[in-house]
């Protein structure tokens, strides 16, 4: 499951095939040893922990890039391989 951008100590992936998720287009977020999963759409938190303002920075990040992770999920779903996406500046 590939890095698709690393950004204040976050390191974002994309898992396009997670049955936990339910096929729920969504990222997950790693942070100092912590996993946290989060909805393309909206930006919720759906699982996991990390401090709250790294959750604040991945949902706007998730909001800037929602166009870019998208299609980065259709890539993914349809067996090629997500582009990486600009971290958080």
């Amino acid at each position: 499951m590939p890095a698709i951008s690393m950004f204040f100590g976050i390191v974002i992936y994309l898992y396009f095939y997670d049955d936990e998720r339910h096929k729920l287009p969504h990222i997950h977020a790693k942070y100092q040893g912590m996993d946290a999963s989060f909805s393309i759409q909206d930006g919720s938190l759906l699982s996991g922990e990390i401090p709250q303002a790294k959750v604040r920075l991945v949902q706007a990040w998730i909001e800037i890039h929602r166009d870019d992770l998208l299609a980065n999920w259709e890539l993914a779903v349809n067996g090629q391989a997500p582009f990486p996406i600009d971290p958080l500046r």
